[in-house]
């Protein structure tokens, strides 16, 4: 194992050893590599790519290219008119209700952008604000989703994240019939995601017995929902023909794969394989995002310092959120300093073999927001690297 971290360090030093740091890299042969892995992971149904995870055009269309995925969720009503006008996608799911008004303008005066593009609901107060920028008699139909709660509630507890107020078949039922009897409005799909079965790796390190309580929640949710999934979708059927029943993340392509109910499954982070998946048992994704930052001094013999560092994700402020540091193997944070806006000293055996212009490659916890640090991320194809913009890098504020 670390002779082949050795290996692609020795990779992604010499194919990037003529840009300069910080530079953030993705290893299109373990990128490939995921993306089929998670296909064979899905039960043959279709993928949606999660464009958060990704936040790269090229690597979008990469992944597109591949007959199994179809689609994109996007996260803003104005990332999903960016990548259908830019000819990503022209199937693309928005994931949370927007009150985006000129963005819900561009859609209700674009007949191409309304056939393309999907909105997120779980209220009918998402419908009152588009007809408030557009009345019905001015616009094609707008495309709906409704939002079904995921998480699971056993008594007064609520594991999962706070999503939809839409939680049983009875109240999905309920939003259905006054979707449909709105006019200008066409109810194509529903989408739930079960983010505590697929954003909580159930393999924590050094945390065994917290490891057994997940996977006991998990296992006992994942069945909870299976039979609350497949009567909310039976409800909704009755009101509209769905088009599409979408649920999953990387955590979960499996057990999501697997439930009948669902028609699409959605998967982003297993492209990249973040730091956050080493905590997952069924299956962790080959790191294909990387990040560089040189070494510039030695203030101790077990000690570098490398410039910047501080690239801290999202989510509770702990230390799984701070990115691991990985080539070479076994450098760690000083508990004193951690990761550092302006300079992070390394400690470890292997930092006194480091000399200032040395590098340092990096894991990010989470996936796409790597992308939010940079213009471009260089993708390795064998030797080589081709620099292809970020977002960022094109001028799309990810939450503009």
């Amino acid at each position: 194992m670390i002779a082949d971290r050795d290996a692609l360090r020795q990779r992604l030093d010499r194919a990037t050893g003529h840009l300069e740091t910080p530079i953030a890299v993705v290893d299109l042969a373990a990128f490939d590599d995921n993306a089929a892995q998670l296909e064979r992971r899905t039960g043959g149904k279709p993928m949606r790519v999660a464009s958060k995870s990704v936040r790269c055009r090229q690597l979008l269309e990469r992944v597109l290219a591949r007959p199994a995925w179809r689609g994109v969720l996007a996260y803003t009503l104005t990332e999903a008119i960016w990548l259908v006008r830019t000819g990503v996608t022209n199937d693309a799911l928005v994931a949370y209700p927007t009150v985006d008004r000129a963005a819900i303008g561009e859609l209700t005066k674009d007949p191409a952008l309304a056939g393309a593009i999907a909105l997120m609901v779980d209220h009918p107060a998402h419908l009152d604000l588009i007809d408030q920028v557009t009345p019905p008699a001015g616009r094609h139909d707008i495309r709906l989703c409704l939002d079904l709660d995921a998480s699971w509630r056993p008594g007064p507890l609520h594991l999962g994240v706070r999503r939809s107020p839409v939680h049983s078949a009875g109240q999905a039922a309920a939003l259905a019939r006054r979707l449909v009897e709105r006019p200008g409005f066409r109810l194509v799909g529903m989408m739930s995601y079960e983010a505590q079965i697929a954003g909580v790796g159930d393999a924590p390190p050094r945390q065994a017995l917290r490891g057994r309580a997940i996977r006991l929640m998990q296992a006992r949710s994942h069945a909870e929902l299976g039979k609350r999934r497949a009567d909310a979708v039976a409800a909704v059927r009755q009101q509209a023909d769905l088009e599409f029943v979408n649920g999953g993340g990387t955590g979960s392509v499996a057990r999501t794969g697997a439930d009948p109910s669902v028609t699409e499954v959605t998967a982003g982070s297993g492209l990249y394989g973040p730091a956050l998946f080493d905590a997952y048992r069924d299956w962790r994704p080959t790191p294909a995002a990387f990040f560089a930052l040189s070494v510039v001094r030695r203030p101790a013999p077990r000690i570098a310092t490398v410039l910047g560092g501080g690239w801290i994700a999202s989510g509770p402020a702990e230390s799984s959120r701070l990115p691991q540091p990985y080539l070479p193997a076994g450098l760690r944070y000083r508990t004193e300093e951690g990761a550092g806006e302006v300079q992070t000293p390394l400690v470890g055996a292997v930092a006194g073999t480091l000399r200032p212009g040395d590098r340092v490659w990096f894991r990010h916890a989470k996936a796409g927001e790597l992308c939010e640090h940079v213009n471009e991320v260089h993708l390795i194809d064998g030797g080589t690297a081709a620099p292809a913009p970020t977002y960022r890098g094109e001028g799309y504020a990810f939450l503009g």
